[in-house]
């Protein structure tokens, strides 16, 4: 199944690095509005996880209709 990503919150508690306020935007923009293949949403939720190395606390997405 597809997905669009229409909002993302990682967790970045645990980050020995601090990034900027335009860093951690940045980083945003990089998967908000993003297309991702995955089984279900928790395998969605996995994708992402590992792709960006941070936990993720909160995403909202819609499923693409092929």
């Amino acid at each position: 199944m597809q997905f669009q990503i229409t909002y993302i919150e990682f967790d970045f508690e645990d980050d020995l690095y601090s990034m900027t306020e335009q860093e951690t935007e940045d980083f945003y923009d990089d998967y908000v509005g993003t297309f991702w293949e995955a089984d279900d949403g928790d395998d969605l939720v996995e994708e992402i996880t590992s792709a960006a190395g941070y936990c993720i606390k909160s995403i909202d997405y819609r499923h693409i209709l092929n």
